[in-house]
């Protein structure tokens, strides 16, 4: 499983509509991935109906709440300093309540209710539905902790409330855990393995959306491409399903088809894939559908055979390199961006250089690259030494951006003069007078308001970039308006 994590978005406290029913006001803030952010959002629908508006003003919480990760070190370290913060206020008002919910409440249950006592309930991401009852726990004086991992939750039966949404672009879950086991990485040990929604109540979900008026969607998974409904449980328990289970099974090409049919003026995203399950058929329905965006964010790690079976990546270099050419071969417009981990356990300067050539390859235009720090309970905590000096990951690591700086001012300069279709998103953060939105290949394009307006499709002629920005004007609506 890949995470990508949007440094601009971390620590953000959510807002929704308040209930004037409503009497305990909630805290909530987010760290980490998409699926993070989702799952805050489905934490708020069950508080919602359970007497909780929420704030942003922590002094007056009855209720904190941290989404957590545990994908990097760093993220630990920054939840661990907000709930010292969180602390410091409970000390002032006594009667708040604390609590940790998502991957790192998994992790770390014992430490932060027993040993260090510092906060009053930890929640799995299995266990949001649970949160009523362990609130009543709470109440009555004791600690509350539920961090079961189910084989069949997918909180496919709550309607998540939006927050801090813009109104314009939604996520949509659609898978939970993950059957990967790379060996640098925590998620199936906090999420659990891989389980995959019904389809039709991310039908209805995406029905709900559009008519509240949203115009994109991004179909959320640890590895969405590995999606498989067929009656519900545990992917890997798929061997065992009756002839009429396996008949009518839904995977992904399938469901995506569904969802471009159904909703022909939505247009739709999707995150994260893993290479072994990006499959031929998925590449040919991203082809024949406009509104399906033309961006496959295809972490790769490493460029290294001998590094990727280290990490159990389930697929060589010359397999990632194959399913390369058959995406530029059937979607020649297809924008494909990258995971990258610098200094993996053993990695030496040629594995390195063989990462640097595969970026030369592939020419990404864009990128999410990390160096590597040992998350404990992994494969790789457990087995490995992490014996690549931290000045040689940092050096390796600042090659890769630079080259990696390099290749997205080339697959910038491809777009000038081309038209592209964009959909408005906000305002743009350096001008009042121009609007920003992102193409189908997920790129960034500002331009002058004019008389459009945010929510609207529009056609931009590109005049001019940046590494990771387009410019241009606008030559009108798009059809998909």
């Amino acid at each position: 499983m890949e995470k990508i994590i949007e440094e601009s978005k971390q620590g953000e406290s959510l807002v929704l509509e308040n209930k004037p029913e409503n009497t305990k006001k909630l805290f909530i803030e987010s760290y980490g991935c998409a699926m993070n952010f989702s799952d805050s959002e489905i934490v708020a629908s069950i508080l919602s109906g359970n007497g909780y508006n929420t704030t942003q003003v922590l002094e007056e919480a009855d209720l904190v709440l941290v989404n957590t990760c545990s994908i990097r070190d760093k993220a630990e370290q920054t939840i661990r300093k907000r709930l010292e913060k969180y602390n410091a206020v409970k000390r002032i008002n006594p009667k708040m309540k604390v609590g940790v919910l998502g991957c790192m409440a998994e992790r770390l249950k014992s430490q932060f209710l027993e040993e260090e006592k510092i906060v009053d309930l930890v929640v799995g991401p299995d266990a949001y539905k649970d949160l009523p009852n362990l609130l009543q726990e709470v109440e009555e004086g004791r600690d509350a902790i539920n961090v079961i991992l189910s084989k069949d939750e997918t909180y496919g039966d709550i309607s998540p409330v939006r927050l801090m949404s813009n109104g314009i672009t939604a996520l949509v879950s659609i898978t939970r855990g993950c059957d990967n086991m790379c060996t640098f990485c925590v998620v199936p040990f906090t999420r659990g393995r891989e389980r995959s929604r019904e389809p039709q109540s991310i039908m209805k979900e995406i029905q709900d959306l559009w008519d509240k008026g949203f115009k994109e969607i991004t179909l959320l998974g640890q590895n969405v491409d590995s999606f498989l409904w067929y009656g519900g449980g545990l992917k890997k328990d798929f061997e065992n399903a009756t002839e009429m289970q396996k008949a009518t099974a839904v995977d992904f090409d399938q469901l995506l088809e569904m969802v471009a049919v159904g909703f022909p003026k939505m247009r739709i995203r999707f995150s994260t894939s893993n290479p072994q399950d990006m499959h031929e058929s998925i590449l040919h329905v991203i082809a024949k559908h406009p509104n399906i965006c033309k961006h496959i964010h295809l972490p790769v790690q490493s460029g290294s055979n001998r590094i990727l079976k280290e990490m159990n990546r389930l697929h060589t270099r010359e397999e990632y390199m194959t399913l390369i050419d058959k995406i530029k071969t059937i979607i020649p417009n297809s924008s494909i961006s990258q995971d990258m981990i610098a200094g993996f356990p053993t990695e030496t300067e040629q594995n390195h250089q063989d990462t640097m050539s595969l970026m030369e390859y592939v020419k990404y235009n864009f990128g999410y690259m990390y160096s590597y720090s040992e998350r404990p309970g992994t494969l790789a905590g457990r087995k490995m030494e992490d014996d690549v000096p931290e000045e040689t990951k940092a050096r390796r690591l600042q090659e890769i951006v630079d080259l990696q700086q390099k290749h997205a001012w080339f697959r910038s300069e491809e777009f000038i003069g081309q038209t592209v279709e964009v959909l408005v998103e906000k305002v743009s953060k350096k001008s009042t007078q121009e609007f920003s939105g992102r193409n189908s290949q997920s790129i960034t394009v500002v331009f002058p308001k004019e008389n459009y307006k945010i929510g609207d499709f529009v056609n931009v002629r590109i005049t001019s970039c940046t590494s990771g920005t387009l410019k241009g004007e606008a030559v009108g609506l798009s059809e998909m308006n």
